[in-house]
């Protein structure tokens, strides 16, 4: 059996220097792949999302408390995921938010609700 591969993004980083990170890495039975240093076609998509992460947020950003950051962070994926143009999806958000029924008249004797299965259908 192969051991799953974990990717640093820049050659020795802090992230792998970690003792407690080393550990968990052998703990797992994964392996751990250096890219080097200013060659982000290794690792296309990750080094696409952190600039873009980083030059639409995080530039403009200062975070007073961890709570914070998680709750900004948080607005943006979810913006950039549902909502922000791709421009490698013909400028459509991966993830569009799902649509929602219109809640019916509250004074409707008896409301049309949608049939809606209860669980995903797999054909």
């Amino acid at each position: 059996m192969v051991a799953p591969l974990v990717r640093a993004t820049t050659g020795d980083g802090p992230e792998f220097i970690a003792k407690a990170v080393r550990d968990w890495i052998g703990a797992v039975g994964a392996r751990t792949a250096h890219i080097e240093p200013a060659s982000p076609w290794e690792n296309g998509h990750c080094e696409s999302f952190n600039a873009k992460l980083r030059d639409e947020l995080l530039n403009g950003e200062i975070f007073y408390s961890l709570a914070e950051a998680k709750t900004v962070i948080e607005s943006w994926r979810r913006h950039y995921n549902t909502k922000r143009p791709h421009s490698s999806l013909g400028y459509r958000p991966p993830a569009p938010e799902a649509l929602q029924w219109p809640a019916p008249p509250s004074d409707a004797a008896s409301p049309a609700t949608p049939t809606v299965a209860p669980r995903p259908i797999m054909h």
